[in-house]
C-alpha cells in the first residue's frame, strides 16, 4: 500500500524571491507581489503573507493592488524560474524516498512506502522535512495519506499544518473538506457553490450520474483517486546526470528468483557505469513498475562509496520479499541517487601482507535493516555537563583526536535522562544513607564524592549559578550507582536540592 506525502508550499514564488535576495534583505512585513501579463493587463501572480493580509490576491489587477497598498513592492514574475526551482526541490527531496515529483504549481509529492521506517517513521520524517523547509525560508503544509489526491487535499485544506491520515480512513477525512480540495476547475467549484454544494460530503451525497452530467466526469474521477478506487501513479523525477539502468520485459515477471536474477544483472551494468565515471554508490533506488501502473520501491544505502557488485546485489535481494509484484512487473529501474568519487585500489596480493579490517559490509547490512539513524558511535565532546559530553557520529566516521578529560570515573551506562530518587541524607556535603529508585529502597554501604559540576554559564544564562554534586555509591548488593544532588546543599539559587540517579557502573 502506498503512503503519499504532499508538501504544500504556500507563497512559494515570493518566498523563493526573498530567499534569492538573501533572507533578511527584504523585511518579512514588507508587502510584496509578483506581476505578470494577462493579455494586455498587468495582474498580480503571487503575493507574500504581508500583502495577503492587506487584501491583495493573485489575479487582481496590478493597478488596483498599488492603490490598496501604498509602498507595495512589485517585481516581475518568473514562472519558468519557479518551475525549475520546484523541480530542484523535488530532486533535493530524493533524500527521503526514491519516488518524488514536483506537484506544480505549489508543492511536491512523494511516495514514502518502504522508506519511512529508515528515517524513524512518518512523524519523524515529517518533522525533519518541515524543519528543513522552514529553515530554508519556505512556509509549508504537509499531508500524509494513502493516495496522492487525499494527501494533496489535507495538506492544503487540513485543520493543521501537518496532517497524517491513518490508513483506510480516507473517506472520513475527505468528506468534510471543501470541493475545491478535489483539484477541479475553479469555475466548476463556483458553480457547485451556487447550487449549495460546499463540501465533498455534499457532492458524495448526490447521485453520481446526474452530477456527472452537470459538472462533467472530473469531480468524481478526483474523488475516486482520493479514495484509492482509481490509480494515480507518481512519475518520479531524476536529475539528468544520475547513473541509471533499466530493463523492460516483454512478459511481466513476478517470481522472486526471477526478480533477483535481473537485479543482479542491473547491478552489474550500473557498477560498470559508475566505474566509467570514477564514482562509487552511496545510495541505490530500485523501482519496480507494475502492469497496473503502481510502483514498488526498494532503497539501500552504504556507509562508504562502493562498486562491489556482490555486496550491492545481496543487499537489494535481501529486500525482494517486500516487493508486491501484483499482476506482474514490466520494468525494473536501478539508479544511483547518491554517489561519491571512488578511485580504483589494489587489494592485498600476498597471503602474508597484512590487510585492513573492513566492517563496512556489516555496517551496511545492519543500517539497511534497522535504519541508518539507529546505528552510530559515541564521540567525546568538551563539556562538563555529563549528558552533553558525547555526540553521535556515523559508525565509520574517522577517528577523532579529542578525548574525555578528568580524573573522576564515569559510569558504563548513562541514563538518557536523570531520574528522580528519594533519599535520606545530611546537608550539605554528605552522601545519602539510603535512596529509593524505581520503587526499590537501597541502603548505601560505601560512597565517594562529592564531585562538583558547574553549569555552562557561558552558553546558558539559566545555568549561571547551577551546581551538581555527584556521588558514586554502592548498595548492600554491591551494585554501584552515580547519583547527584541539584545544588550545593546550602544556597537555593544553585539548584532544587532534589536528588537524581544519572548512571550505573558496571
Amino acid at each position: 500500500m502506498s503512503r503519499v506525502v504532499s508538501v504544500f508550499l504556500a507563497n512559494f514564488p515570493t518566498n523563493r524571491f526573498r530567499r534569492a535576495l538573501g533572507g533578511d534583505t527584504l523585511p518579512a512585513d514588507q508587502p510584496l507581489v509578483l506581476a505578470g501579463s494577462n493579455g494586455r493587463r498587468r495582474v498580480v501572480t503571487a503575493a507574500n503573507e504581508s500583502a495577503l493580509r492587506q487584501g491583495l490576491r493573485p489575479g487582481m489587477p496590478l493597478a488596483k493592488a498599488q492603490v490598496l497598498v501604498p509602498g507595495l513592492r512589485i517585481e516581475n514574475a518568473d514562472p519558468e524560474g519557479v518551475a525549475d526551482a520546484l523541480e530542484r526541490l523535488a530532486f533535493w527531496a530524493l533524500r527521503y524516498t526514491p519516488v518524488v515529483a514536483a506537484d506544480a504549481p505549489d508543492g511536491i509529492v512523494m511516495d514514502i512506502a518502504g522508506a519511512a521506517h529508515l528515517l524513524g517513521g512518518e512523524e519523524a520524517l515529517l518533522e525533519d522535512l518541515c524543519r528543513r523547509l522552514t529553515e530554508a525560508g519556505y512556509a509549508c503544509g504537509i499531508g500524509v495519506a494513502d493516495t496522492w489526491g487525499l494527501a494533496h487535499a489535507v495538506a492544503r485544506y487540513g485543520r493543521s499544518p501537518s496532517v497524517i491520515v491513518a490508513a483506510e480512513h480516507g473517506r472520513e477525512s475527505l468528506a468534510p473538506l471543501p470541493v475545491a480540495a478535489l483539484r477541479i476547475d475553479p469555475t466548476v467549484v463556483a458553480e457547485m457553490h451556487g447550487l449549495g454544494l460546499e463540501t465533498v460530503a455534499d457532492l458524495m451525497s448526490r447521485p453520481r450520474a446526474p452530477t456527472t452530467l452537470r459538472f462533467g466526469p472530473e469531480p468524481w474521477r478526483r474523488i475516486d483517486q482520493a479514495l484509492g478506487a482509481l490509480a494515480e501513479p507518481i512519475s518520479p523525477g531524476r536529475p539528468a546526470d544520475v547513473a541509471e539502468v533499466r530493463r523492460s520485459f516483454a512478459e511481466p515477471i513476478g517470481a522472486a528468483e526471477t526478480i533477483k536474477r535481473y537485479i543482479d544483472t542491473l547491478v552489474g551494468k550500473l557498477c560498470l557505469e559508475l566505474e566509467t565515471r570514477g564514482l562509487g554508490a552511496r545510495r541505490l533506488d530500485l523501482i519496480c513498475e507494475r502492469v497496473d501502473s503502481l510502483r514498488q520501491v526498494i532503497r539501500i544505502g552504504t556507509a562508504m562509496p562502493t562498486r562491489d557488485r556482490a555486496r550491492l546485489s545481496r543487499m537489494l535481494c535481501d529486500k525482494v520479499e517486500k516487493i508486491d509484484p501484483g499482476f506482474g512487473i514490466e520494468t525494473l529501474a536501478l539508479a544511483a541517487t547518491m554517489v561519491q568519487p571512488l578511485a580504483a585500489s589494489q587489494s592485498p596480493s600476498s597471503l602474508v601482507e597484512p590487510s585492513t579490517p573492513d566492517v563496512s559490509d556489516l555496517v551496511d547490512v545492519l543500517a539497511n535493516r534497522v535504519g541508518s539513524k539507529r546505528l552510530f558511535r559515541v564521540a567525546p565532546v568538551q563539556s562538563d555537563v555529563p549528558e552533553r559530553s558525547m555526540a553521535r557520529i556515523p559508525p565509520l566516521a574517522p577517528e577523532l583526536d579529542e578525548t574525555w578529560t578528568g580524573q573522576w570515573p564515569r559510569p558504563a551506562r548513562l541514563l538518557p535522562k536523570p531520574e528522580p530518587i528519594e533519599t535520606v541524607a545530611l546537608l550539605p556535603d554528605h552522601p545519602p544513607a539510603t535512596f529509593t529508585w524505581r520503587g526499590v529502597r537501597r541502603r548505601v554501604r560505601r560512597a565517594d564524592g562529592p564531585e562538583r559540576v558547574f553549569g555552562e554559564w557561558w552558553k546558558r544564562d539559566a545555568e549561571l549559578a547551577a551546581v551538581r554534586d555527584y556521588f558514586r555509591v554502592e548498595d548492600d548488593a554491591g551494585e554501584r550507582y552515580w547519583i547527584y544532588r541539584a545544588g550545593d546543599g546550602e544556597d537555593p539559587e544553585t539548584g532544587s536540592h532534589h536528588w537524581f540517579l544519572h548512571g550505573i557502573f558496571g
